[in-house]
């Protein structure tokens, strides 16, 4: 089963190599990390996707938490959560396909953010499976090359680093 953590770090250098040497050296999967800065400038948030039962699972939650820089795990699996994901789509597009282009684009609030004479880049925000549903879409269009962001999420709710979790 695939699973989604929500990890606060400290901002110090190395320790995002550190979290995917866990990784790597154990055989865990790794589907995707992503990691960004927070409101407060010493915290990083990173965002794990992996795959495993739950023996993998709780190995992986036992291994993280050993991690000195980690502050806190959430496993945003089974709790009310927003995840997304950005995608860049670079398609070969003749004048005559553009309309059609902009038509899909707009039923999936894609933007189109550059037009040259024979190509086309949009991007698109949003679950895995519409950019998916996308990319399939626009796959008779000729799709030159596809940038994925991975996962960000966040739990809903009060719950935030500034006020402590509460």
């Amino acid at each position: 089963m695939t699973h989604v953590f929500s990890l606060l770090v400290e901002n110090h250098q190395g320790v995002l190599s550190r979290i995917a040497g866990l990784f790597s050296g154990r055989g865990y999967n790794l589907d995707s990390i992503t990691a960004g800065p927070t409101m407060d400038p010493s915290i990083t948030r990173i965002t794990l996707v992996s795959q495993g039962d739950d023996n993998i699972i709780t190995q992986i939650k036992k291994q993280l938490n050993k991690l000195i820089d980690v502050i806190k795990i959430t496993d945003l699996t089974y709790l009310s959560s927003l995840h997304r994901e950005l995608a860049l789509i670079k398609i070969k597009a003749q004048p005559r396909q553009r309309g059609e282009i902009f038509q899909v684009a707009d039923v999936f609030r894609a933007k189109v953010m550059d037009v040259g004479c024979e190509i086309m880049i949009l991007e698109l925000s949003g679950s895995s499976e519409k950019i998916d549903d996308f990319a399939a879409i626009l796959q008779p269009y000729n799709i030159l090359e596809i940038a994925r962001s991975g996962l960000i999420s966040l739990e809903r709710g009060k719950k935030s680093v500034k006020n402590g979790g509460e």
